[in-house]
């Protein structure tokens, strides 16, 4: 058994543990980093990365299909086999030469294998080639991720369900293909198999997308029934087994679904088991999910931090990068005596997990959305103003699509004259949303946004829309 002393010790190379490890390393501590698959994590090779390089090719195929003398230029469907192709491209084969040689251009230390905790600030790793006991001067920072979470469905793990990983890395598209949830993987997935042309069914506890606004829901859901998918709303799973003609669900309404694979995308789990928490006379057991303060630190501690999903706050790869920049900052600047702005919206905390959470569901029509929903906003006790408007009427939408079809939401507090929410749902509407994004973080006066004049004709022009509404300042 090797031993080795870093200043700071992450556990997890996805985006979280490498912008932690980058970071502190700027800051001048020698600091290494565990993986026990591939460096670059599950939004490289699983997730982000080649879900919306499979997504891409049909948005694009839709797109020109839009536009009277492009639709005529499409001569047939969607290339699956190129399609997989390029996703293989995009991930790298599932080879991470490309993100390790990048930790070497960074000064950071690697150690492959699995990582569990011994005592404070100190690591044990497993690996192919023996343990490696690895000691801490200051700081340990777990960046593991979450995992899919399967529901405790009688037989559910005999039909031996996919999770997105499986989705996302799929070699034979299947003809049938059952998906239990609503949100934005399940829906994401939904439009994919559609467009590859696979007969997909989705069994919906409550309705799609219920995190977000209702219309985002609703007009996803018309889209994607327009497609084919069969959307069963208000019904559960209620048993699973293999059947003659395939993998069978039972539901609690009595029907049957039949399909040839069932993917299970109803939630997410901390990747924090068997990393001997409970070792640490914390308080935490081995599978919980990491208590933080701003900071990232894990509360009752001084040396653990939790970073990404690990912490709860808000599952979505740029949150992790944002946080992971803040905490490995912070460790740093606290290993090196160095001032700490903790102050809300400092260079140390990672204040924008609360209500500023910007995130794309890549759906037909895409949904963009950051800050609150009007739901939320009055849950808060806010005083609002809701400002909606159809996409459909602006020049810009008109020279996009022949049918263009989407809608946009503003929140606004009207105590303060702010935008503290922001839906679009439409066609490549994620390119609105760091505007919106900008304004609500920035806390940019409604009265200003007058002199932020978006060019004409683009959907852009939404936010003079929304200010015509709201009404244009008289003094």
């Amino acid at each position: 058994m090797s031993e080795r002393e870093y200043d700071l010790i992450v556990i997890g190379a996805g985006v979280a543990g490498e912008n932690v490890a980058d970071r502190a390393t700027q800051g001048g501590l020698r600091t290494v980093i565990v993986e026990s698959e591939l460096v670059g994590g599950d939004c490289s090779y699983w997730a982000c990365m080649p879900s919306k390089a499979l997504l891409r090719s049909h948005a694009a195929v839709r797109a020109a299909r839009g536009v009277e003398g492009a639709k005529q230029a499409v001569t047939g469907d969607v290339d699956v086999a190129a399609t997989l192709s390029r996703r293989d491209t995009i991930v790298h084969d599932w080879d991470d030469a490309s993100q390790v040689k990048w930790l070497d251009s960074a000064g950071i230390d690697l150690v492959r294998g699995h990582a569990r905790f011994t005592g404070p600030k100190r690591v044990v790793v497993t690996g192919s080639d023996g343990e490696t006991t690895l000691t801490a001067r200051h700081a340990v920072a777990i960046a593991t991720g979450s995992a899919a979470l399967l529901p405790d469905i009688p037989g559910l793990l005999d039909v031996e369900p996919w999770t997105s990983r499986d989705a996302t890395s799929v070699r034979d598209v299947p003809q049938t293909l059952a998906i239990l949830g609503g949100g934005t993987v399940a829906s994401e997935m939904a439009t994919l198999f559609a467009g590859f042309g696979t007969s997909v069914t989705m069994v919906v506890r409550s309705r799609l997308l219920g995190a977000m606004e209702p219309f985002a829901g609703e007009l996803v859901q018309e889209s994607l029934e327009a497609s084919g998918v069969t959307i069963l709303t208000g019904v559960e799973v209620t048993g699973a087994r293999r059947g003659e003609g395939g993998k069978e669900l039972e539901l609690s309404d009595g029907r049957r679904v039949v399909a040839d694979e069932v993917l299970v995308a109803t939630g997410r789990m901390p990747r924090t088991s068997d990393l001997g928490l409970d070792t640490l006379d914390l308080g935490i057991a081995d599978g919980d999910w990491l208590d933080v303060d701003d900071t990232l630190l894990v509360r009752g501690t001084d040396w653990l931090y939790g970073v990404g999903d690990v912490n709860h706050r808000a599952l979505l790869t740029h949150q992790a990068k944002y946080q992971a920049r803040a905490a490995g900052d912070v460790i740093a600047a606290r290993a090196t005596g160095k001032r700490i702005d903790d102050r809300p919206w400092g260079a140390h905390v990672a204040t924008a997990d609360h209500h500023h959470v910007p995130q794309v569901t890549f759906t037909d029509p895409e949904v963009a959305s950051v800050g609150m929903t009007e739901a939320a906003a009055r849950k808060a006790g806010r005083r609002i103003r809701v400002l909606d408007y159809d996409l459909s009427w602006l020049g810009g939408a008109t020279t996009y699509a022949d049918d263009y079809r989407g809608k946009a939401r503003a929140i606004v507090d009207t105590e303060r004259g702010l935008l503290i929410g922001a839906t679009f749902v439409g066609p490549d509407v994620a390119e609105l949303l760091p505007s919106a994004t900008i304004a609500i973080v920035g806390e940019v006066p409604l009265d200003r946004l007058w002199h932020a004049v978006p060019a004409y004709p683009t959907v852009s022009e939404v936010w003079l829309r929304w200010l015509e509404e709201y009404g244009r300042p008289t003094t």
